[in-house]
């Protein structure tokens, strides 16, 4: 296996926090504390190791410390020291006060965001994900395209050049110039772009499907995972694509929107043992669903199954207040399953006891007024 833990976390004026130099030695780690002392801005402060916006999809703009008296955020930074496969690394990331776009640091250096995926995958869950199965589809892809780019860094390329193209395609459509040539040009990025999208997608499910099947006897519902819409991983994906929304063009210049894509995909889980819909089981089995889908993933990345990320770091897990969710039996399988699969995760809760379990296994924190005491 290939390791990735963070052995120091420094963040300076991110959201609660002022100053913060937090060393690790590897275990999992747990953070209680009262609700608002700076939990969950910890778990985001690590997510933002990755590319992206962050657990919480906040901008970098709106992540810096300020007083009730500031009317703008403060410049901020995170910074790690971490075991990778390739030996011990710093990585960094913030934002100048007044700066438009974050900088990506790693070993001094300053390099583009997408490198980070080279050094960090995380996987995380919080509290909003547990609507998962009774939103729109929207949610659903956005989890499932966050589970695909952290076994495969391009996937996010992927989305953004897909979801630009259609942006520029519909504003051809509705406010011109009526330029067929440019809107072939667009259909056809957009056709490649969106079977990679597509393919990803389909490529993420067939295998989290195959680990979830490979984990018999664990105290949480099996899933059975599917895909609506037609747009999979056949070859000649790109080029049907781009041929669906050359004759949609009419009618999505009327809707004002695309109509035809893999953003009109799903992602559907059934409860295997009760071959019932997730949205109608309650809501504890609905948590538990999405936790097990979430460990399975890290159980496929963390044993290397993933032909196409070998080389690539554990995965990290942020699971934002999992604990207060879940039955005692429930809750001791998944803190076992996260030291079985020796990954380093990140988890908080109101109350220390909910960690008892974990006990030696795991750094414990109480977090307080964004301060923490280990």
């Amino acid at each position: 296996m290939s390791p990735c833990a963070l052995r120091r976390l420094v963040l300076t004026d991110f959201r609660s926090y002022e100053r913060l130099d937090l060393s690790l030695d590897g275990r999992p780690v747990a953070l209680y504390g009262a609700n608002g002392a700076g939990k969950t801005n910890l778990l985001e402060a690590v997510s933002f190791l990755a590319p992206g916006r962050g657990l919480r999809g906040a901008r970098a703009v709106d992540v810096g410390r300020r007083t009730p008296e500031e009317t703008q955020g403060r410049g901020w930074s995170v910074s790690a020291r971490l075991d990778t496969p390739a030996g011990q690394i710093a990585l960094g990331t913030g934002l100048d006060a007044g700066a438009a776009r974050r900088i990506v640091r790693l070993e001094g250096e300053t390099v583009a965001p997408g490198r980070m995926a080279e050094h960090v995958r995380l996987v995380w869950l919080t509290p909003q994900q547990d609507r998962l199965f009774l939103e729109g589809g929207a949610e659903r892809r956005r989890f499932l395209d966050r589970l695909t780019f952290a076994a495969e860094p391009a996937h996010a390329a992927a989305a953004a050049d897909y979801e630009k193209a259609l942006r520029e395609r519909l504003r051809l459509l509705t406010e011109g110039p009526d330029d067929r040539v440019w809107l072939e040009a667009l259909e056809a990025r957009a056709g490649s772009a969106g079977a990679a999208l597509a393919a990803g997608r389909a490529r993420t499910v067939r295998l989290l499907q195959a680990a979830i099947d490979e984990r018999q006897d664990r105290p949480f519902p099996r899933a059975i995972l599917t895909l609506t819409g037609p747009w999979g991983e056949a070859d000649d994906a790109s080029p049907t694509l781009a041929h669906a929304l050359a004759r949609a063009r009419d009618r999505d210049r009327a809707a004002g929107r695309s109509l035809v894509g893999p953003q009109r995909t799903d992602l559907l889980v059934t409860h295997r043992d009760k071959n019932r819909p997730a949205a109608e089981c309650s809501t504890g089995e609905q948590k538990a669903l999405i936790l097990n889908l979430v460990l399975a993933q890290a159980a496929r990345l963390s044993a290397g199954n993933d032909s196409r990320a070998e080389s690539a770091p554990n995965p990290i897990l942020l699971l934002d207040e999992v604990a207060a969710h879940l039955d005692a039996p429930r809750r001791a399988a998944l803190f076992d399953e996260i030291v079985e699969l020796e990954v380093q995760a990140f988890l908080t809760g109101t109350d220390r006891m909910l960690f008892s379990d974990l006990g030696e296994r795991a750094q414990i924190a109480h977090v307080d007024h964004s301060v923490l005491e280990l």
